[in-house]
């Protein structure tokens, strides 16, 4: 247990995720397997009550209960006292910006539709009453058809039902989705036809004075409908006699205007998913349509939605929260004090942030810091040799036959978004900015149009996803910073608009347009609209970077990373030491991840993708062999047909990166394992040109060019007799997974040492070769993964060094980084003081592989620990020695009986200044030294 008043931090993560096919149940059995791992806390993802058969969790209905798709409360418990008698706790995912919306399972999203404004519920949501289109006025769009509304009404898909328990009346949405009808309406459709439905219609129609007690009375009414329809036959007859009156008949329109009147009097407005690009009024999780945001800085709403988890902690089954998507709510700092401030005792807190290459964490944030995704970036970076990006440059180039600025491409991708899938808060956002400008003289005359022109240009230009301007003061200098670049640079891409309508935005969205008193502007108005517009710009960002231009960019995929930049090829020695002594001395607790459910490629695949930065040339060869031998397969010797150079390009790089491990290395492939293969491959390709929007997109799926795409990839892939393809591709998909292992052992090791908690994603102590999402939540194979941990611990226990040594000589297996992710993580479990508090201390190397090696200490109290790690495998594969390269000791380095190497049991004395890296990296390229009088201990 922590101390009174300290956060329990832990001492290194599993994240599991929750759904429907892995329950509460499942994790349960998982406890001693992940106990003899040597994680201290299972990191869940959302287990609150979502939509039915969500995947994920993300889209919660109902904040205050378990899901029951993953159990009951009893098997809840039974997982809770299962962590606990293994010595584990949990860190849950807990989602405050959006819920699940549609369907029939939100009650307070189904009351809002029922009631409108007057719902009490009304103002949780973040929904625009007063939309400047008329039709929606007092009304919210529900753009969940998938054609126009008429066409859907008139197919007989929207029709009118009686809810027998409940007494109430809904249009039904293709049978899913739930659309109340308003009880002041019920009189139209109980009708005069029978006396007890004529007297209750009647009563429904008086609602409006029973005011403020409306919607219990008619709870109270619709009971006794129930009631009444539940014990009377006569009365229940009737009733589907009025629905059948109302229902048409499909592909008739004139049998369905009467329904339609009655649809067009509710307060929401069934429309074609489209219809959300020009007139959302309520604000969503991006362009989700059915996840609407939450406006979590109201008290009320923040108290009902965390009783629950703040239950759990109180009763010691939560340690911590890791905050989703913390840029999408109106004050995030705000947020995360109140929750400091109302949880019942301490607790471990990381948030789910985006920093840019300029950006740090805010210091006044109450948290132990990131979910790690700039660490990830960080440490491939490390990995990446920067002597390959003008070669990378050129044959990305000269394959696809174009040459791209990312910069302008990611401009070029957020105006996109802007004109189509989120126009309308764009329209709404310009339409409060000039609101705000009629409210002084001097900028009455700036027009919707010219202030809409100006703010899509901002956004397209913000080089952060959001700044933090809030209601208690000036913006800081880092918010003024970003927001100066972002105007200037508009200014510069947009000369034709009026300066003077730049100069009126920058006032407005650092709020120096009420800095001064007496300014003529309401100070809530726009403080108001800067804090909107942060909530806007994020999901711009978030669209426009990762899930557009991360798609069209691909001349590095591995660079092509959530909280990556793929511009920027490498990243330095001196760079990586500098951020984890940062992390040390700012957020020593942040959490370090190398695989997430966002990531766009598993760790192990980036880390693979990263050796061929060593082999630009070989890779440029490989690539045009590749092609020649596909395109003319296919009659296609000019390379015009689908796909395009740029979709085939990207093909290639997770063909390499994704190839199974049991496929690697063999005389004879597996069609059925190759199949299997292809089928996550295609479903990678198709997300991946949907998402890059230039031949295909989600709303739209251009099937011809994905067939073609897909013909492409089974081409490729097809065991079936000679397959030329395959005598080029495997040998040189061999070389690479061989060296790629080093590099993912690399990386292993250095998440496990460096400053910060470590994260294991699911199933990731072994191989991760997964692609985007979905592929990367496929189901986890604990069983061997059980197995497999028992036979390395007995083996590593009875011979470590020779059996370290067979392990990655058989290296396909996986059991090499299994064992050291184990080894590390029960060392870290033991000394738990050097990981949460140790120094961090870089060590220099010297000689002409200077540049091949990461070295650091860490201490803490008399404990220590020495990292060694050497990157850059191809290269040292062609040249295998260290001759005249070294490393300095540290300038406290005596431990007596010297050091050994955790992972292979090498024995290192200090007898110079400097020692050589050939022993401890010749066998794996990584080594962990710690005293070796501790070690035996």
């Amino acid at each position: 247990m922590a101390e009174a008043g300290v956060p329990p931090v832990p001492g290194a993560t599993y994240r599991l995720q929750f759904h429907k096919g892995f329950g509460f149940r499942d994790a349960a059995a998982l406890a001693p397997y992940l106990a003899r791992l040597g994680v201290s806390h299972v990191y869940a993802s959302p287990y609150l009550a979502a939509r039915p058969g969500s995947t994920h969790g993300y889209d919660i209905v109902d904040h205050g209960r378990l899901n029951p798709e993953l159990g009951a409360e009893t098997d809840f418990r039974a997982m809770v006292a299962a962590f606990r008698e293994n010595g584990l706790s949990q860190v849950l995912d807990f989602v405050p910006n959006h819920m699940g919306v549609g369907g029939a399972d939100n009650p307070w999203w189904l009351d809002v539709l029922e009631w409108g404004p007057d719902s009490a519920y009304a103002g949780w949501f973040d929904i625009d009453w007063r939309s400047d289109r008329r039709y929606l006025r007092g009304k919210v769009l529900i753009p969940f058809l998938g054609d126009q509304y008429g066409a859907v009404l008139q197919a007989g898909q929207l029709t009118l039902r009686f809810d027998p328990e409940a007494g109430g009346f809904a249009i039904w949405a293709y049978g899913t989705h739930k659309l109340p009808i308003c009880p002041l309406h019920y009189q139209r459709v109980l009708g005069d036809l029978h006396p007890d439905l004529e007297r209750l219609g009647d009563a429904f129609s008086g609602l409006p004075h029973w005011r403020p007690r409306i919607a219990q009375h008619a709870r109270e009414l619709q009971s006794h409908l129930a009631g009444l329809a539940r014990d009377r036959e006569d009365v229940r007859d009737a009733v589907e006699a009025a629905v059948a009156r109302l229902n048409g008949e499909p592909g008739k329109g004139e049998t369905w205007r009467e329904l339609d009147s009655l649809i067009q009097d509710q307060h929401w407005r069934a429309a074609h998913f489209r219809v959300a690009a020009d007139d959302i009024n309520y604000r969503r999780f991006f362009n989700i349509n059915e996840l609407a945001g939450l406006r979590m800085e109201l008290p009320e709403l923040f108290d009902r939605a965390h009783q629950l988890v703040f239950s759990l902690m109180q009763e010691g089954a939560l340690d911590g929260l890791r905050i989703d998507h913390v840029d999408g709510l109106l004050d995030p700092k705000g947020y995360l004090l109140r929750l400091r401030e109302q949880a019942p005792r301490p607790f471990y807190l990381v948030v789910e942030k985006i920093l840019s290459r300029h950006e740090g964490l805010r210091d006044d944030w109450p948290v132990q810091g990131t979910t790690g995704y700039e660490f990830a970036n960080l440490l491939l970076g490390l990995l990446v040799d920067p002597a390959g990006e003008p070669g990378f440059t050129r044959t990305y180039a000269e394959f696809t036959r174009r040459h791209q600025d990312f910069g302008h491409g990611v401009r070029d991708s957020k105006l996109r978004i802007m004109r189509s899938e989120m126009a309308s808060e764009l329209n709404t956002l310009a339409g409060e900015a000039a609101d705000v400008a009629r409210q002084n003289p001097s900028t009455a005359d700036f027009t919707h149009n010219i202030l809409q022109q100006g703010l899509k240009e901002i956004v397209a230009c913000f080089p952060v996803y959001r700044t933090y301007v809030d209601l208690l003061g000036a913006p800081t200098e880092d918010d003024r910073r970003d927001i100066d670049w972002a105007v200037a640079q508009a200014r510069r891409n947009r000369a034709d608009l009026d300066p003077s309508v730049f100069d009126f935005l920058h006032r407005l969205l650092t709020t120096d347009l009420v800095a001064q008193p007496r300014s003529g502007f309401s100070r809530h108005a726009v403080t108001r609209f800067a804090m909107r517009l942060q909530q806007y710009s994020g999901p711009v960002m978030a669209k426009g970077l990762e899930d557009t231009a991360f798609y069209r960019y691909n001349r590095f995929v591995a660079l092509n990373e959530v909280g990556g930049h793929p511009d920027h090829f490498a990243v330095p020695i001196a760079a990586f030491h500098a951020a984890n002594a940062e992390r040390a001395r700012r957020w020593p607790h942040a959490m370090l991840t190398t695989s997430t459910h966002d990531t766009k490629r598993g760790e192990d695949t980036r880390a693979r993708l990263a050796v061929l930065s060593e082999l630009p040339d070989e890779w440029a060869r490989q690539v045009e062999h590749w092609s020649r031998i596909l395109r003319a397969r296919c009659g296609d010797v000019e390379g015009d047909a689908p796909p395009d150079r740029d979709d085939e390009y990207l093909f290639y790089q997770l063909l390499i990166g994704a190839w199974p491990m049991e496929l690697t290395g063999i005389a004879r492939l597996d069609p059925q394992a190759v199949s299997a293969f292809s089928e996550r491959l295609q479903g990678a390709m198709v997300k991946s040109l949907r998402e890059a929007k230039r031949h295909s997109t989600w709303a739209a799926p251009n099937r011809a060019y994905e067939d073609a795409t897909m013909s492409f990839v089974r081409a490729a892939l097809d065991t079936a007799g000679g397959n030329a393809f395959f005598d080029q591709f495997l040998p040189f998909q061999e070389r690479v997974a061989r060296l790629g292992v080093r590099n993912s052992l690399v990386q292993t090791v250095l998440k496990l040492t460096v400053p910060g908690m470590p994260d294991t994603y699911q199933g990731a102590e072994l191989w991760d070769f997964s692609l985007v999402d979905p592929d990367n939540r496929r189901p986890v194979d604990y069983v061997l993964r059980e197995n497999l941990l028992t036979e390395v611990t007995a083996a590593l226990q009875a011979d470590p060094g020779p059996t370290a040594r067979a392990m990655i000589e058989n290296w396909r297996d996986g059991r090499i980084k299994l064992a050291v992710t184990s080894a590390l993580l029960a060392y870290r479990r033991v000394h738990r003081g050097l990981f949460a508090n140790g120094s961090y201390e870089p060590l220099a190397a010297i000689g002409p592989k200077a540049d091949h090696l990461c070295a650091f200490t860490r201490r803490h109290e008399g404990d220590a620990l020495l990292v060694v790690a050497a990157r850059f495998p191809a290269r040292h594969d062609a040249n295998p020695t260290w001759e005249g390269t070294a490393i300095a000791w540290p300038s406290v380095a005596d431990t007596g009986a010297g050091w050994v190497d955790l992972l292979s049991k090498k024995v290192v004395r200090r007898l110079a200044e400097t020692f050589s890296p050939d022993a401890l990296v010749s066998d794996l390229p990584v080594a962990v030294l710690v005293p070796n009088d501790e070690a035996r201990s």
